[in-house]
C-alpha cells in the first residue's frame, strides 16, 4: 500500500503563499499519478491539481495561474506551490497518488489532509 504525508498547511493573508508537499512510500512503483483535492466546510472534496509521472498537469479552473504542481519522482515527493491566495482556497487539502494496479490495496491513496486558511 501507499502512504502519503502532507507538509506544510497553515494560515495565510490573502494575497499571500502558501507550499505544501507530499512524500509517498510503500509501493511507489505503481504510482502515475500524484496530486492534490481540497474539501471546504459544507462542499464536496474537488480536484485541485494532479501530476502523471512523465510530467502532464492538470488544473482546476478556479486555480489556473495561481497554483503550480510539481513532483520530484526520485523523492516520490508532490509539491503545490500556491500564490495569490484568495479566502475561497480556505479547505482541507489532501494529498493522493493514484496507482496502474495493486495487489490487495485500493488504487487510490489519501494523505490525512492540511488545513489551508487565508484569512486577514
Amino acid at each position: 500500500q501507499v502512504k502519503l504525508v502532507e507538509s506544510g498547511g497553515g494560515l495565510v493573508q490573502p494575497g499571500g503563499s502558501l507550499s505544501l508537499s507530499c512524500a509517498a512510500s510503500g509501493s511507489v512503483f505503481a504510482i502515475n499519478s500524484m496530486g492534490w483535492y481540497r474539501q471546504a466546510p459544507g462542499k464536496k472534496r474537488e480536484l485541485v491539481a494532479t501530476m502523471t509521472n512523465d510530467g502532464n498537469a492538470t488544473y482546476a479552473d478556479s486555480v489556473k495561474g495561481r497554483f503550480t504542481i510539481s513532483r520530484d519522482n526520485a523523492k516520490n515527493t508532490v509539491y503545490l506551490r500556491m500564490n495569490s491566495l484568495k479566502p475561497e482556497d480556505t479547505a482541507v487539502y489532501y494529498c493522493n497518488s493514484h496507482s496502474a494496479w495493486s495487489f490487495n490495496s485500493p488504487l487510490d491513496a489519501w494523505g490525512q489532509g492540511t488545513q489551508v486558511t487565508v484569512s486577514s
